[in-house]
């Protein structure tokens, strides 16, 4: 075996475990918002902590990385930051649509719309990227329309949440894949353009006495670890997103959704026979998915 080979599968996966890792992370993230949340801390001020402490961590993955000279090089690239520009649009989005679902307990509901990402990404390679959808693939996005058709019956009205998250990310993951930046230059780009709206946002709660950091140990530190917690989980899916296939990405994600919605169940939320039956469908269109993903890896294993 080549040593060019060796470093592809090493680095096939390190990519693997990096998907791994950020899609557990994300999983948990609804017990650090309840946190906060439980201290007084509203929606808000939650998002303008992420923005304002990431971009110090984001600051030192690129300093670790030694990517200074590209991130100056980035920032003579008009295009390459309009892209940028965007994909930060789109995470933006998906932080306030999720921080505000958290809290107003639809975490069951957000889980759904990370359960529909994937195959919506799954749907994006074939469109954009021409990774050629499976059977299994196309018969998972119909288990998956049928979910959310019933779902929409079980609320009354379409779930806005999950298909808002579901567009985000799918979005941003898109965009990202465009950047042709390091994962860690691009994630600096996007927390830079957050920075100076969450540092104003801060500044205003701080001076009308409405902010709450440094009105405790506790709950200065948790707002500040907003920072790592945001970074951290980006920066290894943006690491991964631009290693692996976009379906394989997909295929990852259905573990954060896993867990946020065993913590929603968990929080007490409503979860009827209609909302069950829902998410018979979703997971049955995450099983096919699954299947299909398992046959692609044993037919390209002779190889």
């Amino acid at each position: 075996m080549s040593a060019s080979v060796t470093e592809t599968q090493t680095e096939s996966r390190a990519a693997y475990a990096a998907g791994v890792g950020c899609y557990v992370l994300w999983g948990f993230l609804p017990l650090y918002f309840h946190l906060l949340s439980n201290l007084g801390v509203t929606s808000w001020e939650m998002i303008a902590h992420r923005s304002l402490w990431s971009v110090l961590w984001a600051g030192g993955l690129v300093l670790l990385a030694k990517q200074g000279g590209q991130v100056a090089q980035v920032l003579r690239q008009p295009k390459t930051l309009g892209v940028l520009l965007l994909s930060t649009a789109a995470i933006f989005s998906n932080w306030t649509i999720y921080v505000f679902a958290v809290n107003a307990g639809h975490v069951i509901e957000a889980s759904l719309g990370y359960y529909i990402n994937p195959l919506m990404n799954m749907a994006a390679g074939a469109l954009l990227f021409r990774e050629r959808m499976t059977t299994e693939g196309k018969v998972a996005i119909g288990f998956a329309a049928v979910g959310v058709a019933i779902q929409t019956l079980a609320l009354g009205h379409l779930p806005i949440v999950s298909l808002g998250l579901a567009l985000t990310f799918c979005a941003y993951a898109i965009l990202r894949k465009q950047v042709k930046a390091d994962a860690q230059t691009g994630l600096f780009i996007e927390c830079a353009y957050l920075a100076l709206p969450g540092l104003a946002y801060v500044w205003f709660l701080q001076s009308s006495g409405q902010g709450h950091f440094g009105g405790g140990a506790g709950v200065t530190a948790l707002l500040a670890l907003a920072g790592p917690a945001t970074v951290v989980p980006l920066a290894l899916f943006a690491w991964s997103a631009r290693r692996l296939p976009l379906s394989a990405v997909g295929f990852l994600q259905f573990i954060a959704p896993t867990l946020q919605f065993a913590l929603g169940v968990a929080f007490g939320e409503a979860f009827t026979p209609l909302r069950a039956l829902s998410f018979v469908f979703i997971w049955l269109g995450v099983a096919t998915f699954a299947y299909g993903a398992w046959k692609k890896t044993r037919a390209l294993a002779p190889a």
